[in-house]
């Protein structure tokens, strides 16, 4: 039977491509890690690696060894969390999101960490990209997404939808296209998507972002309404930062005769077992959205 150690110290070298860290990623020596090495080579008979000097690829059994391994190693994982000590309220738990759905949920859970003080929140705001390669490389448990993965290994729920609003000034009553093209646009990280699929909808004369004067831009969430509220620009952004602005009087929200929403959906790691205490995040988070 192969030793589960040896096993594990092989896959992470070939994920970090470098015996010293990969000593450091497992608190190991150098000679630690080249030992495991060997002695797995010793018990298949086989080379896994082929050296030169301090580098090394992978022979053609090391490949095969690493393609079947991560299916094991994850059973193994899965396998220690469903034995092992389970409670529902303690423990951390690791999120990560696009930031509109941060400023709704990061509060929420943060009360509920308050009644269940052993229940710790770790909470990354990221966008849709950052969010599946963190999946990917078990850096968080849970995902919120507003686009569906592509990655294969990655597994989503749709739970909820969240509308786009089209955010002025507080002082503009009506949004007309020439109002808006004088204005111009605060931009962000999705603001040319956001406005293409909210503006794009409603105004026949838009066929891009890029044809507004461009006023501004933050990659801050909750700052890019901040320019809107001196009266700058507009912009278009999801319901739940809108709704999180600190300044609610100074800024107005269009609902358009044409209402645009994205798709919220839950994210996680294929094939894992969720632990009680993400579950329970899970559970609260379906409720608030």
């Amino acid at each position: 039977m192969i030793n589960a150690v040896w096993l594990r110290t092989f896959c992470t070298l070939v994920d970090v491509g470098h015996f010293t860290r990969t000593a450091e990623r497992l608190h190991m020596t150098q000679s630690g890690v080249s030992q495991h090495v060997r002695k797995l080579e010793q018990q298949l008979g086989t080379e896994l690696l082929v050296r030169h000097g301090k580098q090394f690829a992978l022979a053609e059994a090391g490949e095969r060894l690493y393609a079947e391994a991560q299916s094991v190693l994850l059973a193994l994982s899965n396998l220690e969390q469903t034995v092992g000590e389970d409670p529902p309220y303690q423990g951390t738990v690791r999120l990560m999101s696009p930031g509109s759905v941060g400023l709704k949920l990061y509060p929420e859970l943060l009360a509920l960490q308050a009644i269940h003080p052993k229940l710790v929140i770790d909470y990354r705001f990221a966008p849709n990209a950052d969010v599946e390669n963190a999946i990917v490389e078990s850096n968080v448990d849970i995902g919120f997404m507003t686009a569906k993965s592509t990655l294969v290994d990655v597994e989503c729920t749709p739970v909820a939808e969240e509308s786009l609003l089209l955010v002025t000034p507080a002082t503009l009553e009506t949004p007309d296209w020439d109002t808006l093209m004088a204005l111009g646009f605060i931009d962000h990280p999705d603001g040319s998507h956001h406005a293409n699929l909210l503006l794009g909808a409603n105004y026949s004369q838009f066929q891009h972002s890029n044809l507004f004067p461009r006023k501004g831009f933050s990659n801050q969430i909750a700052l890019i309404l901040e320019p809107v509220s001196l009266g700058l620009g507009f912009t278009v952004l999801p319901a739940h930062a809108v709704a999180a602005f600190h300044k609610p009087e100074q800024i107005k929200a269009h609902r358009l005769a044409n209402p645009v929403s994205e798709t919220l959906f839950l994210c996680t790691l294929r094939r894992r077992v969720l632990q009680r205490r993400m579950k329970t995040v899970v559970d609260e988070a379906k409720r608030w959205l």
